[in-house]
């Protein structure tokens, strides 16, 4: 590895080739905004679908001014073109976040995500993979400042850490979550390029970049498999809105503007909306997988079966179906695999070719016309009403919520009664419209709606902090990429409600991705050594048998954890602290356990103290932000000031879910930490 001084020849031309290549983009830009739908299409449906397409080339092909157009450089010992490079031809490529190409079409920056551009992630000095030269720039702003070259044929170079990569991880946040695709380490870069056919689960500690990588997996496959995901849609599911919020310009930085984001309370609410809240031993049993069972019993005991034969009239003539006929049809139905609503569809067509049959017999040679007639005969509509009525998911739903018969005989062997009286509602609703349904609740109606008409699969779902769903959420996720594939990111550790994950081979199964290939990052870029370590006193009590993540970043002084010995003054204590983190370069999270927030909210508003809500974007006047507990996970800050860890701990439902979620608070951090309490800290901390 060696470094060179800026302001050297060598630099001056990688400056040239970086104004060339920005000038290039904003040709290609402008060749875009020149188009005329007019030239091209008459029809007002197909202009609007175009000029839809072209909005959103031009915004793809936007030139940020401080995010570098490339980032990296790749000398091969041997001429390298075609397809692998994007059309390119010979030994030198700059590696950058898009493809850019001059006036003629020659690529002048090749996309990340090229074939041509792997080894710049994972070339040793082991395993060169044909490259002479690996070059890594540094910026300042937007401007090129530094390079620093790595020489992997030469065995008289010794292997080294790369400081301007080291810089990069390093580099102080500010706004929402920035791409990684600078800093890609090699088993992340694995994950990343997996193939779109199979799904991954990726199990990664604190700091490990495990959301980094399920969004540049997305980008990867965008680029991979453009046509076929085009067609099938793309989505990130996220816990809630303000860690969206925190992620969504990542893909967008790489040109990707059409992955959709939604949390899975977005997914299931259909015409609903949350305004009800379950305890959570009953949240607990609504999201226990059992309730699909439940749910599928409920849905189909709504068929009876027929007593009385069927007569349909046409014109002079009366054919009978008999009894025991329609039942045959019905059992069959029943038996086989397809959806409520698809079967009793199907009904009324096999109820007319059995009247067909008869009208064969007698010697008629009715059509398929005479047939779909039949099929819409008013009696054969009596009839299927009757024996396979509609079934209305929210109403089946609030009946079995509201009946206590009806629920016990569907939860029947699988419920026990204790179970069941945790589901009744004390108060039945008198409607689906009046009725105050709960998150589990829309959970159940999307399963019910399922089980009746099949929902639609995407091509690839990304699930972040997955660790915190239910079985039944699971499902709910699953159906949206049942002929598609998944890539799950969580930490076992970080998991915080009632009904978390316990293993990730018992949640893959409830997702329907039971073959997921699962995969732990360990190694973490972002956290320092000694937060992490102090952090991971806890996983004894929360994750037996998890590896602790092994930071690379040493940072001296990254953590202090103080004591304040009167209670009354550890709020003036948290304000010192906040000031003092606000002279450093970077975001600030001030933590704090939900029930503390309105008190410290108060504190910082009488302090002149100016701060921000979760997912809210950070700005040079605004730096400090107020997080919840509750809603601290998958944030990062450069600096954390933890107040009362205790107080975490309390605010939890149990102990365990207290720690892990303390555990969760800890580690937001990726420069320094600063823990302040008056009560005593858990054991494992003291």
């Amino acid at each position: 590895m060696s470094a060179h001084a800026p302001e050297t020849d060598p630099l001056a031309r990688e400056r040239s080739h970086l104004a060339a290549s920005r000038a290039a983009l904003r040709a290609m830009r402008a060749d875009v905004e020149s188009l005329d739908i007019r030239d091209v299409t008459a029809n007002w449906v197909n202009a609007v679908v175009l000029q839809r397409q072209i909005d959103d080339r031009i915004k793809a092909l936007a030139d940020l001014s401080h995010t570098p157009l490339f980032f990296g450089r790749l000398d091969y010992l041997h001429p390298v073109g075609g397809e692998l490079a994007e059309g390119a031809e010979g030994e030198q490529f700059y590696i950058g976040r898009r493809h850019v190409h001059d006036g003629d079409g020659d690529p002048m920056v090749i996309d990340w995500r090229a074939p041509v551009s792997q080894p710049f992630y994972r070339a040793t000095k082991q395993d060169p993979q044909d490259v002479g030269l690996r070059r890594r720039f540094g910026y300042t702003g937007g401007d090129l400042t530094a390079y620093e070259d790595e020489h992997l044929s030469d065995p008289a170079e010794a292997a080294g850490v790369s400081k301007l990569l080291q810089q990069e991880i390093e580099r102080p946040r500010v706004g929402p979550m920035r791409d990684i695709v600078a800093t890609i380490q090699p088993e992340q870069d694995e994950i990343v390029r997996s193939g779109l056919s199979g799904s991954v689960c990726v199990q990664g500690g604190p700091g490990t970049g495990k959301t980094a990588v399920g969004l540049h997996r997305v980008a990867y496959l965008l680029y991979a498999h453009r046509e076929r995901l085009a067609r099938t849609g793309t989505l990130v599911i996220g816990p809630n809105q303000s860690f969206l919020h925190y992620i969504e310009q990542v893909l967008p930085a790489l040109g990707e503007l059409e992955v959709q984001q939604a949390t899975v309370d977005d997914l299931v609410a259909g015409p609903f909306e949350v305004r009800g809240e379950d305890g959570a031993d009953t949240a607990v049993v609504k999201g226990d997988a059992r309730m699909a069972e439940v749910l599928s019993r409920a849905v189909r005991s709504h068929v009876t079966l027929p007593t009385e034969p069927l007569m349909v009239v046409r014109g002079s003539r009366r054919w009978r179906v008999p009894a025991y006929e329609l039942t045959e049809i019905v059992e069959e139905l029943l038996a086989r695999d397809i959806r409520y609503g698809a079967a009793r569809e199907a009904l009324p067509q096999r109820i007319a070719h059995a009247v067909l049959v008869r009208m064969e017999q007698a010697g008629e040679a009715p059509d398929d016309r005479v047939q779909d007639a039949v099929a819409r005969n008013a009696a054969v509509k009596a009839a299927v009403k009757e024996i396979w009525p509609v079934v209305d998911p929210a109403k089946l739903v609030l009946r079995l919520l509201s009946d206590e018969a009806f629920l016990a005989a569907h939860a029947d062997g699988l419920l026990s009664a204790d179970e069941q009286k945790l589901l009744l509602w004390a108060k039945p609703a008198r409607s689906v419209r009046s009725a105050k349904w709960s998150a589990a609740d829309l959970v159940l109606i999307d399963e019910a709606s399922d089980l009746v008409e099949r929902t639609h699969s995407l091509g690839h779902v990304v699930l972040d902090e997955a660790q915190d769903l239910s079985p039944m959420q699971y499902r709910a996720v699953g159906r949206r990429c049942t002929t598609g594939s998944a890539t799950v990111l969580g930490d076992l550790a970080q998991g915080t409600t009632p009904w978390a994950t316990r293993s990730w081979a018992e949640a893959l199964t409830h997702l329907g991705k039971p073959e997921a290939v699962l995969e732990e990052l360990t190694a973490g870029f972002r956290v320092p050594r000694e937060v992490i370590a102090y952090a991971s006193r806890l996983l004894p009590a929360i994750s037996p048998g998890l590896a602790a993540v092994s930071s690379v970043r040493e940072t001296p002084g990254s953590l202090v954890v103080a004591a304040v010995a009167d209670p009354a003054e550890l709020t003036d204590a948290v304000l010192a602290a906040c000031r003092e983190s606000l002279t450093r370069e970077g975001s600030i999270g001030l933590i704090a356990a939900d029930a503390r927030i309105p008190l410290l909210a108060e504190a910082l508003t009488a302090a002149d103290l100016p701060y921000l809500g979760p997912g809210e974007e950070t700005t040079a006047d605004a730096r400090l932000t107020l997080v919840p507990a509750s809603l601290a996970k998958g944030l990062e800050y450069d600096y954390v000031v933890l107040d009362e860890p205790a107080a975490v701990v309390d605010g939890e439902p149990d102990e365990r879910t207290g720690l892990r979620r303390l555990y969760v608070c800890l580690t937001r951090a990726v420069s320094g930490l600063t823990a302040l309490h008056s009560a005593p800290l858990p054991e494992a901390l003291a």
